[in-house]
């Protein structure tokens, strides 16, 4: 079976829009890649920071990526861009909540993206769905959270924290030690009763180039991990380092052929910023690719 007839699954404690119950919950599946679009609600993310701020602003991209066939929609309210300053979970829940309950009221499936119990669990009070923390949800608050809630949460690898994770990673051998950690805390969550994941190598997250280099390489790999592997590669860095773009949002070319790369490699996911795009590229090449 080829990466574009291949299934995926996450399950929910509850419905979600697009769910089939079953005797576990409530089933979300979907056949090869899907994408995961991004809404920043930031005025400091690297690539579009400010550009959803205001509620119509972020509402109108957000239908968009519904429109387009986006599996989810992924809000953030703190950036984690290298040397991000952090932000009180005050001020994240008065970004995202206003977000998150319009969007939950059109019937739109929405990832949250926080390294915040606080605000985990008042998101998915609001609406959400899906818990995406950079931290692998290693606060056990959190893992309580999305436990109680019977959310599944999306666990990223990071070394260090983002700050600081980019100025001096170091790996004796990356793949190793990126699947290594997203199995433990898989096992680690799943036991504390969330209900499923998804695992996020966490390119640019405390990674040089070889490194994240080294991960694409090996999405294979870590597409056979047990759990839906999600791949983000969207404008960020590397990208600039390979073909010399500086601004991030002129990189959608460049995100185009990793993600293209890691749909194909069995990634079931990816976080993107030009969904549209992607969804198209993702069409086409599962055209190319599809066997019989």
């Amino acid at each position: 079976m080829g990466w574009a007839e291949r299934m995926h699954a996450l399950t929910f404690r509850f419905a979600v829009p697009g769910s089939m119950r079953t005797p576990d919950g409530w089933a979300l599946e979907w056949r090869g890649c899907g994408v995961m679009g991004i809404l920043n609600i930031t005025p400091d993310s690297f690539s579009d920071g400010g550009q959803h701020r205001q509620l119509d602003a972020a509402l109108a991209a957000a239908r968009a990526m519904r429109d387009s066939g986006a599996l989810m929609i992924d809000v953030g309210g703190e950036s984690t861009r290298p040397g991000a300053v952090p932000v009180s979970a005050a001020d994240e829940l008065d970004r995202i909540l206003p977000v998150i309950r319009a969007l939950a009221a059109e019937g739109l499936l929405i990832s949250v993206d926080t390294m915040k119990a606080e605000v985990a669990e008042a998101a998915l009070r609001a609406g959400a769905h899906l818990i995406n923390d950079v931290t692998a949800l290693r606060d056990p608050a959190m893992r309580q959270v999305c436990a109680d809630a019977g959310a599944p949460a999306a666990l990223m690898h990071m070394q260090g924290e983002p700050r600081t994770m980019q100025q001096r990673p170091t790996y004796l051998d990356v793949v190793a030690e990126v699947g290594a950690f997203l199995q433990e805390r898989a096992s680690d969550v799943l036991a504390a009763g969330v209900p499923s994941v998804l695992l996020d190598p966490g390119l640019g997250f405390g990674k040089t180039l070889e490194h994240n280099l080294s991960l694409l390489r090996a999405t294979a790999d870590l597409s056979s991990l047990g759990h839906p592997l999600l791949v983000g590669a969207s404008r960020k860095r590397m990208i600039d380092t390979l073909a010399g773009v500086p601004d991030a949002a002129d990189r959608d070319p460049g995100s185009l052929a990793l993600h293209l790369h890691a749909a194909r490699q069995g990634a079931a996911a990816v976080r993107v910023h030009a969904v549209a795009d992607h969804l198209q590229a993702l069409r086409v090449q599962a055209a190319i690719d599809r066997v019989g």
